[in-house]
């Protein structure tokens, strides 16, 4: 099949590269020359496993193919993804405009009937303004699906070649079948496709991100409890993970969520809500609960080491999650910035978001090359994004480069009683 995908970020990409690989022809348009450049070059310019090695091969096997044309893509295109940013706009709302530009743009070139799919995360009736858009530079007959992504950052390779459930957002049954077949490649191994009409899709990316991040939020306040009574939130979480109408996902406490999904789309579902008149009051209590929740640990590190003006602490992990470089919205900013604002020095690493820091703090900080290079003198270390390499550090070796051994694990990776048993200060979340 001819494909044609708008936008080469994290979705856009991945959608562009997963296509190819199952034997489409799929052009990848991007406004940015530069960057069509860099891709078409096999350079990569976001880190997510797997695309560094499917982006030049499919490149070379010519099913690939990035421009900045964004006609001649429409025009060889049966299907075409708009797969764009929706930033968030001030009022928490997602901002339409470049969906809404591109639709225009589809709308202009087209040569023949086309299916357009709206894979961006996009407010409920997002589909019919794009059909209105489209329809109205056109005689030829679009049809607009919503076909949201549930791509997890790190795993988003892997989580499109195998995924749970493929939404596909159509009332129409010519366009079902299209979608079906496009898609069919995926879900060999019997993941459902399921068919709903457009609006019920797009709320149903909305729905899960945010039911997810509640889960997360409201293991936080759990966690924060168990800090006051002397529970252990690693047992209580056991307990509530075994039963099988909860299960064990996404109940792992810590310093928040962060990223490009959970954050915005809670946002914006909260403004959704508010549009229509209906108050979304728990999902309001889940964004406050996982902002105050980023800072948690400053305060205490504040207090065990008797202030921090002067004080140097030092970061493990900046990205919102290990397996990105992604720092959008990461907890890590808002430690920092805690720290920072109190006086303090503060020494980072990330394997993978050093560059992305850079651009965010300048020389506010301390970047290190090397992890035993950011606990260096240090009265702290405070352990954010639990990367692999975090999880079984050589104990003695960070000791002995620290000025004061007090570790504040943000994600609890550790064992406290082994920690405290080496000599260090140890607090996690909600861990005895």
């Amino acid at each position: 099949m001819d494909i044609g995908v708008v936008g080469t970020g994290y979705v856009g990409l991945v959608v562009g590269a997963c296509l190819a690989e199952t034997g489409n022809t799929v052009r990848c348009v991007d406004a940015d020359g530069e960057k069509v450049a860099r891709l078409r070059a096999g350079e990569i310019p976001i880190y997510e496993p797997g695309l560094e090695e499917m982006v030049p091969r499919n490149v070379a096997e010519e099913r690939l193919d990035f421009t900045t044309d964004l006609e001649s893509a429409v025009q060889a295109s049966e299907v075409i993804f708009i797969a764009v940013g929706t930033p968030q706009d001030e009022d928490g709302s997602a901002d339409l405009r470049h969906v809404l530009e591109v639709a225009g743009g589809i709308g202009r070139a087209m040569n023949g009937d086309k299916i357009v799919v709206n894979k961006s995360t996009v407010p409920v009736g997002t589909a019919a303004k794009v059909r209105e858009v489209v329809a109205a530079l056109t005689t030829h007959r679009v049809s607009v699906v919503s076909n949201p992504e549930f791509l997890k950052e790190g795993t988003a390779v892997d989580d499109f070649l195998r995924p749970d459930r493929v939404v596909i957002g159509t009332d129409d049954p010519d366009v079902e079948a299209v979608m079906r077949r496009l898609y069919q490649p995926f879900v060999l191994t019997g993941k459902p496709i399921i068919v709903m009409d457009p609006a019920s899709a797009e709320l149903t990316k909305y729905a899960a991100n945010a039911l997810l991040a509640s889960r997360i939020s409201f293991m936080n306040e759990i966690a924060n409890y168990c800090d006051k009574v002397g529970a252990d939130v690693r047992s209580v979480r056991m307990g509530i993970g075994s039963d099988s109408r909860l299960g064990a996902s996404f109940l792992f406490p810590g310093v928040g969520y962060g990223g490009s999904c959970f954050p915005k789309d809670v946002k914006a579902l909260i403004r959704m809500g508010h549009e229509a008149e209906t108050p979304m009051h728990v999902i309001e209590a889940v964004e406050r609960t996982n902002e105050a929740q980023k800072s948690i640990l400053v305060p205490r590190i504040a207090r065990h080491l008797g202030g921090l003006e002067g004080k140097v602490v030092a970061i493990w992990g900046l990205a919102f999650k290990p397996r990105t470089d992604d720092m959008r919205e990461a907890p890590a900013i808002a430690i920092i910035e805690g720290l920072l604002a109190a006086g303090a020095t503060v020494r980072a690493y990330d394997p993978k978001a050093e560059e992305v820091a850079r651009t965010l703090f300048g020389d506010r900080i301390v970047l290190c090359g090397r992890a035993y290079e950011a606990v260096r003198g240090a009265d702290a270390l405070v352990v954010v994004t639990e990367w692999n390499e975090f999880r079984e550090p050589d104990f003695q070796k960070l000791k002995a480069r620290m000025r004061h051994p007090a570790l504040f694990d943000g994600r609890d990776i550790y064992n406290p009683q082994a920690v405290r048993d080496m000599g260090f200060h140890y607090e996690g979340i909600g861990r005895r």
